[in-house]
């Protein structure tokens, strides 16, 4: 009985001592037998902005450009949602008002009360060319020394010019509907490797400080590795937002432009049916 015990206690500090020769070969192998035994250390109580407080500068650095990224572009995305929203509820009430008037004028009369509409834009541009052809191509018994000529209207001198004019108001309007929208897309793709420097950097740091203290203890790996995670986690929290919202702005926007484009298609068939 007494031999079979001596044989136990020997084969246990055989075991253990293989286990620490492991241990040296893996630290992650350590940390996690620590984690086993209960090794763990207890009432740090430390949160995350007292690890950010006692990161070092690099760190420090990283999580600021994040947090910049994260906050300009939230300032981005709850402007566009007020904007868009804005101009689809404008656009609804212009559009209304455009197909229900009988002249240019009456239409041109509301267009201050709704400004953030895509639409007023190509409708002021378009008014603006027809009414400058028209002064230039007045009609027949308009002209000096024809009193007597029959009764004409006004006609259009080039219905080419004001497509153009159309055109080129639209592309004024996309220009409006895309700005910032860029930085959504900029933050979306710098973000994670932003987060991932954060990463490396803090694993380098928690290998470092293994290798100048010559221990596995988590007292020593811990901090490290929590900044690493950190910093991954506030670049996905930068970046999973600005890429929806980037993906579903740049989809409002083409639905604004083919909202353009029947407008000035509708615009261009009503100056063609009543001034050619």
């Amino acid at each position: 009985m007494i031999e079979l015990a001596i044989a136990l206690s020997q084969r246990r500090t055989s075991n253990v001592a293989e286990g620490r020769l492991c241990t040296r070969g893996c630290p992650f192998l350590a940390l996690l037998l620590q984690a086993q035994d209960g090794g763990l250390p207890q009432g740090s109580g430390a949160g995350i902005l007292e690890r950010i407080g006692s990161s070092d500068p690099i760190a420090k650095v990283v999580l600021l450009c994040l947090g910049i990224l994260s906050i300009v572009s939230w300032g981005i995305i709850l402007h566009k949602l007020w904007t868009f929203q804005r101009s689809r509820r404008q656009s609804s009430k212009f559009l209304e008002i455009f197909r229900r008037s009988n002249k240019f004028s009456e239409v041109q009369a509301v267009c201050d009360s709704h400004s953030a509409s895509p639409l007023v834009g190509l409708f002021q541009s378009g008014y603006a060319e027809l009414t400058a052809q028209l002064r230039q191509n007045p009609p027949v018994d308009a002209v000096p020394g024809n009193p007597r000529g029959p009764a004409g209207r006004p006609t259009l001198k080039s219905i080419a010019a004001l497509d153009r004019a159309l055109m080129r108001a639209s592309v004024i309007e996309m220009n409006k509907l895309e700005r910032r929208v860029a930085f959504l897309a900029t933050t979306a793709s710098v973000a994670p490797f932003i987060g991932l420097f954060g990463t490396v950097w803090g694993i380098m740091t928690a290998f470092l400080g293994i290798s100048q203290t010559g221990s596995t203890n988590l007292g020593v790996v811990a901090p490290g590795i929590a900044m690493a995670l950190i910093a991954t986690a506030f670049g996905l929290a930068a970046a999973i937002p600005a890429v929806l919202f980037y993906n579903a702005f740049t989809q409002r926007v083409k639905l604004f432009g083919s909202e353009m484009d029947d407008f000035s298609m509708e615009f261009l068939n009503i100056a063609e049916r009543n001034f050619t």
